[in-house]
Formats: structure tokens, C-alpha cells, sequence
């Protein structure tokens, strides 16, 4: 087991992609908290991994908000200790709009939960993680971020650009504390929020049109590239941002 006892925070993880990645990281041997906005889902996701043997924390919590995210590291420290990888997942858009139609209250909301979620939770384990002189920090982007050719709202796409940029120069700063930060950028990925913006005839001539592959995304591929750059395997990975998209961009 790759991550067995190591102390994992995966934020926005009460579906989707979180909730795989978590539970990805609980076959892995690791210890997981698991932080949604939605309190009532991480919970029932922290329950189902301690009925499987995972020593498991569900926290309701905003990722962007800081006293919440310095009781959630006070919480996992408190519990197990340490903090060895924290998965910045929390984010999304709810609807695909002209920058016209977008409001300044949605802007704002998209740009908070996508990048400042990233930005609060890195500030909050950076200490922990400077103590041990050890980590590994994954951050969730889109590859919205990485070409113009995918369709979505341009505020998602500038706060997932911010999570690029972010993470190399996070990755420049912290590397001499022995801390890694990545990011992964996913194509457009099979979760219920993607399968609730377009109908199953618009996501297949999506795919048949715009990827390689031929199909979406599924959250597990996604999961496991999250858990190659947390793991001893990326020891010398830094800054980078790794693709998962069936070719839909080719950076």
C-alpha cells in the first residue's frame, strides 16, 4: 500500500472526483480526512471509508474560509499527527454562460471556491508540512487552463489558470522545505455535475469531436493521477501539471 498510515486531506470530496480520490486513498492505506461544504456528504463519505477499516474524519467546512480550515488542520493534527498530502479539490461552476450574463456575486463565488480554496488550505498546512521538512500538495485545475478549444464559462477558466500559475510558484518557493506541489488539469471527466450540464448525446458528440479518446473522462483515471504525484514514485515531480484529458489539449 502506497499511503498506508500517512495523513491525507481531500477537500470538496463528498462526490466526484474527491469522493474517488478519497476512497483511492483509503485502499492505499491511508488515513483520510474528508472536507466538503456539503458537512451531511463528507461525513457519509468519512463513514463509509471507517466501515471499510480507514481510519476516516468527515468535516463540513468551507476550503476558502481560514478559521474553518485552521480548525480542520488542528483537527487532523489532534488525530494523527502529522499531515502528509493535502488534495486541493474543492471548486466547479454550476452553469455555462456568455461573461455578459456573469454577475460580480458569481464571479467572485467562482474565483473563491476554484483558487482561494487552494490558496487558504496550502497556507494552512504549509506550517505542519515545514515541520517535517516533508509533503506533497496536488492541486486540482482543468484543462480549461491549458488551451482555449474547450467551452465552458471564462471565469472558471481564469480561476483553474490561477491554480496553474499557483502551483509552479508555490512548488518554487517550498521545494527547499522538502514539499512537492503539483497539479493534475482533467478533461472533461464523467462526474454527475458534468452528466447534469449536457445530455448523454451532447457529451458523446463532445468526445466524438473534441477527444481522442473518444470518450469523457472517468473520476478514477483522475483519482489515480492524483495519486501518482502524492506518492514516493513522483519524488523528483515538482511544478509540474499533468494532463488527463484523452487528448482533448495537447500542451
Amino acid at each position: 500500500m502506497r499511503f498506508r498510515d500517512r495523513a491525507v486531506i481531500v477537500t470538496g470530496a463528498a462526490r466526484g472526483i474527491g469522493a474517488v480520490t478519497a476512497e483511492t486513498f483509503a485502499r492505499e492505506g491511508a488515513r483520510v480526512a474528508a472536507l466538503d461544504l456539503d458537512g451531511a456528504g463528507a461525513e457519509a463519505m468519512a463513514k463509509r471509508l471507517r466501515e471499510r477499516g480507514t481510519d476516516a474524519l468527515g468535516f463540513g467546512a468551507d476550503a476558502a474560509a481560514p478559521a474553518q480550515m485552521r480548525g480542520v488542520v488542528d483537527a487532523v493534527i489532534d488525530r494523527w499527527s502529522r499531515i502528509d498530502v493535502l488534495v486541493n479539490n474543492a471548486g466547479g461552476f454550476a452553469a455555462i454562460r456568455n461573461t455578459e450574463d456573469i454577475t460580480d456575486d458569481e464571479w467572485d463565488m467562482i474565483l473563491r471556491s476554484n483558487l482561494t480554496s487552494a490558496f487558504v488550505c496550502c497556507r494552512a498546512v504549509l506550517p505542519v508540512m515545514q515541520r517535517q521538512r516533508a509533503g506533497a500538495i496536488v492541486n486540482v485545475a482543468s484543462v480549461v487552463a491549458r488551451g482555449g478549444s474547450v467551452r465552458v464559462t471564462s471565469h472558471y477558466a481564469a480561476a483553474k489558470a490561477g491554480v496553474v500559475g499557483f502551483t509552479r510558484h508555490l512548488a518554487l518557493e517550498v521545494g527547499p522545505d522538502g514539499i512537492r506541489v503539483n497539479a493534475v488539469a482533467p478533461g472533461t471527466t464523467a462526474t454527475e455535475r458534468v452528466k447534469a450540464l449536457r445530455t448523454p448525446e451532447e457529451s458523446r458528440r463532445l468526445a466524438e469531436q473534441t477527444i481522442p479518446l473518444r470518450r469523457l473522462g472517468e473520476p478514477s483515471e483522475i483519482a489515480d493521477a492524483i495519486l501518482y504525484l502524492a506518492s514516493d514514485a513522483a519524488t523528483f515531480v515538482t511544478g509540474a501539471t499533468l494532463d488527463v484529458n484523452g487528448g482533448q489539449i495537447m500542451a
